[in-house]
């Protein structure tokens, strides 16, 4: 069975618990899912990103948190 198929499976699973308010089985589910997604070519890339993503934020929003000014601003010119 190919892994597209078992993260299919995956995702109907956790669409069937999610509408028979199974909260738990629902992100067992989805867990299951993204694991495997990671796991193929297409997916190799999503922690990478996601790490990218969530440092992109933190150096943008740690300003506002710490009340410092960020390191480029500056008279423009």
């Amino acid at each position: 069975m190919s892994v597209g198929v078992l993260i299919l499976f995956a995702v109907v699973g956790a669409v069937i618990c999610a509408k028979a308010r199974v909260a738990a089985g629902a992100v067992v589910f989805s867990l299951v899912a993204l694991v495997l997604f990671v796991a193929t070519p297409a997916g190799q890339g999503l922690p990478a990103a996601i790490s990218s993503f969530l440092s992109t934020v933190d150096h943008s929003t740690t300003p506002a948190l710490t009340h410092e000014a960020p390191a480029e601003a500056g008279a423009v010119g």
